[in-house]
């Protein structure tokens, strides 16, 4: 079937040209001169297209008439000057045919405004409003713009695996994979027997790439890995997912320093990037969802990051006339209003907090000469807080299995890990960035849950 998307229809304003276009009624409504006034919207972009369709159409009353919200047609015209409001141009239909019939009575996605708690239950119809097309639009531009940024720049894109044996965040909080029977699992000495599962040895769904990404950096110089993760962490909020896509560089040859250059250079591109080609979106999002998405992305392009340590944060913080919920000393993790607190009163744009405290940050990361912190750096942004996480990899043998030993894991099942830095170790560094954290940002979006297709969260694997 030979179409064309309306995107292109509108963007090559060929006037007099024929086109057939196939979408999804948005409304209709007829006119007392004799012809029906069609919405008509495929997905292509934010805008939809009017159609104009005459009575003298053999399929006018029996068909156009009875089309309502839902229905898909596919409608043969000419593109012509529109003199109505808001539009351009519209076509002059020759023929429609109707693809698809949606029953007015049952349809749940009507004129009146839905929540979006609501919309969550249909997320099988809920890319067909506004909002959600514009989400998936934006989602797929940030997608493509991170692909090109890394290319742009020589990384080399691996897929690291997603059914994995090892915990990268030393927490714990992972989902299990087997083939035993759960009704029936074989024991060994009191426990499950996982010598009988598939791989032999117990395996979850993997919580990072980043471990897998190191081992390719450490032989290819830049690499980046851009997947699903997961974890299985009982947190029904606004930021949590249990499945969620992380974009995780891994450079070797690199210190703290060249980690954090890449970071704001990668999110500065990826903003400008989004605010050059997703301009009716943004437009969208700036009237709807959040007044200030676009003046935010634009101030930090152009602006330059503050650089801070975490004690000087701390220090920050503690003196701050604040009244916070969590309260502040060093040596305890920050919490979300502690981060923006930062972004937003004290410096008014994005902050790097670095060299944290050893105990609250992961068993990879180098130990500083002081022997209290890490070379860890998280990237903190107005609304949202951390952004990125990242560090400068620990590369030297000794000081990683001491580190692993503290975090009580077990030095064997990061044999390989500890290897590299016995083969060539080199200095090497990393980051990891929360991609739908990203897109809420870029959006304006308060739910998590509004920008991945189909989220997953404790006690919903459906829609």
């Amino acid at each position: 079937m030979q179409r064309t998307r309306i995107a292109e229809v509108l963007s090559s304003k060929k006037i007099n040209g024929r086109f057939t276009l196939m979408g999804w009624v948005r409304t209709r409504r007829d006119s007392k001169a004799g012809f029906s006034f069609i919405e008509l919207n495929d997905g292509s972009c934010a805008d939809s297209i009017q159609l104009i369709a005459d009575q003298k159409l053999s399929n006018y009353k029996n068909e156009i008439q009875r089309l309502t919200a839902g229905c898909s047609i596919k409608a043969v015209g000419t593109l012509v000057d529109s003199p109505g409001k808001g539009q351009k141009m519209e076509l002059q239909v020759e023929e429609i045919e109707v693809l698809g019939w949606a029953d007015p009575e049952i349809y749940p996605l009507q004129k009146k405004r839905h929540s979006f708690e609501f919309l969550r239950t249909i997320a099988h119809l809920r890319p067909r409003t506004n909002t959600f097309s514009a989400v998936a639009r934006v989602r797929n531009a940030m997608s493509y713009a991170i692909h090109r940024f890394f290319q742009e720049k020589g990384f080399l894109y691996i897929h690291t695996p997603i059914i994995t044996g090892s915990d990268c965040e030393g927490a714990g909080e992972m989902f299990k994979v087997t083939t035993l029977d759960l009704d029936q699992v074989p024991q060994s000495g009191g426990r499950a027997d996982f010598g009988q599962d598939f791989f032999g040895t117990p395996a979850s769904l993997t919580v990072s790439g980043q471990l897998e990404a190191e081992i390719y950096a450490l032989a290819m110089g830049d690499v980046y890995t851009f997947g699903p993760t997961f974890r299985a962490e009982d947190s029904n909020t606004s930021r949590h997912l249990a499945e969620f896509w992380m974009v995780e560089p891994e450079m070797a040859f690199c210190d703290l320093e060249g980690n954090m250059d890449l970071a704001t250079d990668f999110l500065k591109y990826i903003f400008a990037y989004v605010l050059d080609n997703c301009k009716k979106d943004m437009e969208f999002f700036n009237r709807f969802i959040d007044t200030s998405v676009i003046e935010t992305l634009e101030e930090l392009v152009s602006r330059e990051f503050e650089y801070i340590t975490y004690t000087e944060g701390i220090d920050i913080l503690s003196k701050a006339k604040e009244d916070f919920e969590f309260p502040v000393s060093w040596g305890t993790d920050l919490q979300s209003e502690h981060e923006r607190y930062l972004c937003e009163k004290v410096f008014g744009k994005p902050i790097i907090l670095m060299d944290y405290p050893k105990e609250i940050k992961s068993f990879y990361m180098k130990v500083n000469k002081d022997g209290k912190t890490v070379r860890a750096m998280d990237v903190l942004v107005p609304k949202i807080g951390e952004i990125i996480g990242g560090s400068q990899r620990e590369d030297d043998y000794d000081t990683l299995l001491d580190r692993i030993k503290e975090a009580g894991l077990n030095p064997d099942e990061y044999w390989w890990y500890l290897e590299l830095r016995k083969f060539g170790s080199v200095p090497h560094s990393g980051f990891g960035l929360g991609f739908e954290r990203l897109i809420q940002f870029v959006t304006g979006l308060s739910n998590i849950r509004d920008v991945i297709p189909f989220p997953r969260t404790p006690g919903n694997v459906s829609f």
